[in-house]
């Protein structure tokens, strides 16, 4: 049995490869048991090595699978899959089985052809939207990037791999102990370069870099090497968007510039604060956006970079890491060559410098003084304290007392405490069915639960209305379970088509395949479309209208109205007479012989003003000049 044939924990078949990463290979699958298809990543088995590996990919991957949102590939399943070769060694490839998309890598997409405006904005903001529900629920990505995000037929964001960068950063096999890096250079924040801890600012950086990718058609930082390229997020400015698309608003230019800040503080705090940034730009809504100081010489510095892509790389040697974080951190002479120019040892540059933040006296209301702390290294904080002033032990009791009290209210407020339990433990879910969306992800968060919205057509229940929920009301879960809001969006919508030269019978069998309704059908004049077909239709062509819809015809009666055009001069009463609706052939002569020039003014017509026969030649009289 071949690779793309074989069976996977006993219920994946395994079909074609459909793509082919630095950590795992995807295939199409179907799964027997189900009879559904699903896409399933095989990890590269070194990832197996590390004992601790298997947990953490099962408990990332379980914590994945319970993210149901439209904009995120489900992970449905997780687990090894070990096979002995030839020399009787056993192999283990870690795989995940997801939510099978037909669609596009956004990384693919990005290779073949610039992106619109629109499209770029539209994919952030579905980016954003994933990141919003996932930082909600806990999980941060660490590794957004392209090649993670799928662009389905119907245009739609899809973001995948939730969870696994954590599993794989935690693994000692494939990361340096002391650093934890994952990801790609191109998309790296600052924090992940110098391998501090992350959280769900990181992911909103990666986005950042994503957006201008799309904007710009290149990223914002590019080199030789991927420590090039990760050093430069660290201390390098970024380019203003506008300077590679004019056309690009000094609003937009803020808000990717602010995504994009070194220190995480200064980004934007949240997706939903950069989605919401984002579409005011876009509107040219006047927003407060704090934007990056940005070097004069940043041009210069840009036109020096290779044109050359970094070769997208997952994983970045581990010497080059622990040099370049030798570096960053000040505690090694080495240096990293700059891809611009040469950089001096960043320890003592002003840009690493300001990152550090000098230490404040928190007890100074207390009425205890601290003694100014000069240098890098801080002092033991209790051994230099002076000596306490009159009352504080009477101040220190007060102060515990308030903050206890203040402790106990703010638990109470936004601790989640839930009082909606059942016997035996857990979270009763609340019966929210036939509220509105709105009132119902209230009732559902206050409970402490997550929400995830999911729109589906009805015909009967109104739009933006609680149709169910899964689990269903009443069902003992979890804190911070994820609650499948299912919502009504109304009636399926459609486009009306184009009826127009059908027959009644022709135009009624359309309609059907449109899923709408023969209306009721009303005779009209028309100077071009023949008796016994339509016309026009109410609602006209494009509108949108929910299925099962009425759609009434106006078939032609093969008539059209002529108008009167005497006292009219001969031009004026040709434009009539030739006009869409009525479409005559118009012929000129005169009653009399006249002896000079024919006249200008209409005087009789051959056809009476009224219906007529569509097609009909009519003959204009004119009298005679003199």
């Amino acid at each position: 049995m071949t690779e793309n044939q074989r069976v996977i924990a006993g219920r994946y078949e395994l079909g074609n490869l459909i793509g082919r990463g630095g950590m795992a290979d995807v295939y199409e699958g179907v799964d027997t048991r189900l009879g559904r298809t699903v896409a399933v990543k095989l990890l590269k088995s070194d990832l197996a090595n590390d004992p601790a590996f298997e947990a953490r990919f099962r408990q990332e991957a379980q914590a994945s699978a319970r993210m149901g949102h439209p904009t995120i590939v489900r992970v449905y399943d997780a687990g090894e899959e070990v096979t002995t070769d030839v020399h009787g060694n056993q192999h283990k490839f870690p795989f995940i089985v997801m939510e099978y998309v037909k669609g596009q890598l956004l990384r693919d997409l990005l290779h073949e052809r610039r992106l619109t405006r629109q499209e770029a904005l539209d994919y952030t903001i579905g980016v954003l939207t994933a990141l919003e529900f996932s930082h909600r629920a806990g999980v941060v990505h660490r590794d957004i990037k392209s090649a993670n995000i799928m662009i389905n037929e119907a245009n739609q964001v899809k973001v995948m791999d939730f969870g696994i960068a954590r599993a794989v950063s935690d693994s000692s096999a494939t990361m340096a102990h002391t650093s934890g890096i994952v990801g790609t250079a191109q998309y790296f924040s600052p924090e992940q370069a110098k391998g501090e801890s992350v959280d769900a600012r990181t992911d909103l950086y990666s986005t950042g870099v994503l957006l201008y990718e799309m904007l710009c058609g290149r990223p914002p930082f590019k080199g030789e090497s991927a420590v090039s390229v990760a050093y430069q997020h660290v201390s390098e400015p970024v380019v203003p968007p506008s300077q590679f698309d004019e056309t690009i608003s000094a609003e937009l230019d803020a808000v990717v510039l602010r995504a994009l800040a070194k220190d995480r503080e200064e980004r934007f705090q949240s997706a939903e604060e950069f989605r919401e940034h984002l579409i005011a730009a876009v509107n040219g809504s006047p927003e407060t956006i704090a934007t990056p100081v940005v070097s004069p010489n940043a041009t210069t510095a840009w036109s020096l970079d290779t044109e050359e892509e970094v070769a997208s790389p997952v994983e970045v040697a581990e010497d080059d890491f622990e040099a370049l974080l030798g570096d960053l951190g000040g505690n090694r002479t080495t240096v990293i060559p700059s891809v611009a120019e040469p950089i001096k040892n960043v320890a003592s540059t002003p840009a690493w410098d300001d990152l550090r933040t000098p230490a404040t006296n928190p007890f100074s209301t207390l009425g205890v003084e601290l003694p100014t702390q000069t240098g890098s290294t801080p002092a033991p904080l209790l051994a230099n304290i002076n000596k306490p002033s009159k009352g504080l032990m009477w101040t220190v009791g007060s102060a515990v007392s308030v903050v206890l009290v203040g402790l106990i209210v703010w638990l109470f407020a936004f601790g989640n405490f839930n009082l909606n339990v059942v016997p035996g433990g857990g979270i009763a879910v609340a019966n929210v069915v036939g509220s509105t969306y709105d009132d119902g992800y209230n009732v559902l968060t206050a409970q402490g639960l997550l929400v995830s919205k999911v729109s589906e057509p009805n015909d009967t229940i109104p739009a933006d209305t609680i149709i169910r929920t899964d689990p269903i009301a009443g069902t003992a879960v979890g804190d911070r379970q994820v609650i499948t809001v299912y919502v009504s969006s109304g009636a399926n919508q459609v486009k009306v088509p184009s009826l127009v030269g059908l027959t009644e019978s022709e135009a009624a069998g359309v309609l059907a395949t449109f899923k709408l309704t023969l209306g009721t059908i009303t005779q009209g004049n028309s100077g071009s479309v023949e008796a016994g077909k339509v016309i026009e239709t109410i609602p006209g062509l494009n509108m949108q209208v929910a299925e099962g819809t009425a759609i009434n015809l106006v078939i032609s009666n093969g008539k059209v109205m002529v108008p009167d055009v005497r006292n009219l001069s001969i031009s004026d009463a040709r434009n009539a007479l030739s006009a869409p609706d009525v479409a005559l052939p118009v012929s000129i002569t005169t009653r009399d012989t006249c002896t000079g020039a024919a006249g200008t003014i209409v005087v009789d017509q051959s056809i009476a003003p009224g219906l007529a026969k569509q097609g009909s030649a009519i003959i204009l009289y004119v009298g005679c000049a003199g």
